[in-house]
């Protein structure tokens, strides 16, 4: 929580404007502090820089560089934070309001969710589909207001699938239907809409048509519909990479998930020919990619999936179970997802962003409950580094501008590459939203 306690006061609300509820995690109330003697991690890519003093003013960053040159205002409260890292707020992609685990156990987190996210630095959020979207339209209003502590959010409304869907999702069996939905909820304050894996193409174009009608964009945890084909109908954004992509299966009918997607995945070569020409679509389109890497990783057998702050955090039937799963699935050496699969997936993000892509990151608290929100936003993050892929700021509106600047062609891109990199030389980038390996502008 003392990651919480700190970011509370990066806001721009005065702290007598929160509620008791809210105050009670506020432990710096003063509108200018300084953080002096920190290790800064800045998001640009750079290297970390040490013995740096952060000076804050009014919920904004006022001031920030060597802790022997930046001046301090007078008044500002002055915390000697030696041995203690600064990073940007982490941007959740993938982080949803509810959790699922092990032995079929489903919440709603409208409590702990948004204290797991901000105690563990993620300060903003998108939704990416939803089970109880009027829980999620109140809570962010709650805590945009000061009366619930918590990131801000970016809503999407809940999730739109086919025939073969169900459950708390919207079964569109028209486009009609898929455009009236979309404007449903664009009026309700979603700015995203979610597809799922059922979908036909017909209703997808319709949902995207609607959307970007009424100014939100659509994202899609496809099968049924291949990233090219999603591509091609205009979506803004696809889910959990190489995972979901029916694009490397053979035989795929119209419309229709194939039953052994993870198998034929499995056996695929993520930089083969349907790898590239599905990389190619995203990039020359500007579609970028969530990576969800910490979800699968649970389902993945002698992976790094034990983290004791997580456990800990666990119910103790939840982590009981969650325990007894990973044994299984450790000592059968044969999870749902196996780990040429996953190195399969690790291998595609990395070509994605070599290639020019612009890949997010996020949680997706779901599956067997080994990804915690907050805490799996971390993992997360160590995963796609695993992949060779590092970390940068981004905000989930850049790719918007990122396809409205004219320097962000593919032409202008080379070239400023090449110029960067220089001879011999590793050209590093921001990803636009969370991670990327290229040089640096604002388009990425």
């Amino acid at each position: 929580m003392h990651a919480l306690t700190l970011l509370l006061t990066l806001v721009t609300q005065r702290p007598d404007s929160f509620a008791a509820g809210v105050r009670e995690y506020i432990a710096v109330d003063t509108s200018v502090v300084a953080l002096t003697h920190v290790l800064l991690v800045d998001g640009t890519g750079a290297a970390p820089k040490s013995d740096q003093t952060v000076v804050i003013r009014a919920g904004k960053v006022a001031a920030v560089g060597p802790a022997a040159s930046v001046q301090i205002p007078a008044g500002a409260r002055v915390m000697d934070m030696n041995g203690s890292t600064v990073i940007p707020g982490i941007i959740g992609m993938h982080d949803h309001l509810f959790y699922t685990a092990a032995g079929g156990r489903a919440v709603q987190m409208g409590y702990t969710g948004p204290r797991l996210y901000l105690g563990s630095g993620v300060t903003t959020i998108r939704t990416t589909g939803s089970r109880a979207p009027y829980a999620e339209i109140n809570l962010k209003d709650a805590i945009d207001h000061g009366f619930a502590p918590g990131p801000r959010i970016h809503l999407t409304a809940p999730y739109i699938t086919g025939e073969h869907g169900g459950g708390a999702m919207a079964i569109l069996n028209s486009p009609e239907a898929a455009r009236r939905f979309v404007a449903y909820w664009a009026a309700e304050g979603a700015t995203w809409i979610k597809a799922y894996t059922d979908i036909r193409r017909a209703e997808l174009g319709a949902a995207i048509q609607e959307a970007h009608k009424r100014g939100i964009k659509v994202t899609g945890h496809l099968c049924s519909v291949s990233f090219q084909e999603a591509v091609a109908l205009g979506i803004d954004n696809l889910e959990h990479g190489m995972l979901t992509a029916s694009d490397f299966t053979t035989g795929k009918q119209a419309d229709v998930c194939p039953v052994n997607l993870m198998t034929q995945i499995s056996a695929s070569d993520p930089k083969g020919d349907a790898g590239q020409a599905t990389i190619r679509s995203l990039v020359q389109h500007h579609v970028s990619m969530t990576s969800t890497l910490a979800v699968y990783e649970p389902f993945v057998a002698n992976r790094p999936t034990k983290d004791e702050r997580v456990l800990q955090a666990m119910d103790p039937e939840v982590r009981d179970s969650y325990m007894k799963m990973r044994q299984q699935i450790d000592t059968s050496a044969s999870g749902w997802v196996s780990q040429q699969a996953f190195k399969n997936a690790m291998a595609f993000e990395r070509a994605f962003v070599d290639a020019g892509g612009l890949l997010a990151a996020g949680v997706d608290p779901t599956g067997i409950g080994g990804a915690l929100a907050g805490f799996g936003d971390q993992a997360q993050l160590r995963a796609v580094h695993r992949s060779g892929v590092r970390a940068r700021a981004g905000h989930p509106d850049h790719d918007r501008q990122r396809r409205e600047d004219p320097r962000c062609d593919a032409d202008t891109r080379d070239r400023r590459d090449r110029k960067a990199r220089g001879p011999g030389g590793a050209a590093r980038r921001p990803d636009g939203r969370s991670v990327g390996n290229s040089p640096s502008h604002d388009c990425f």
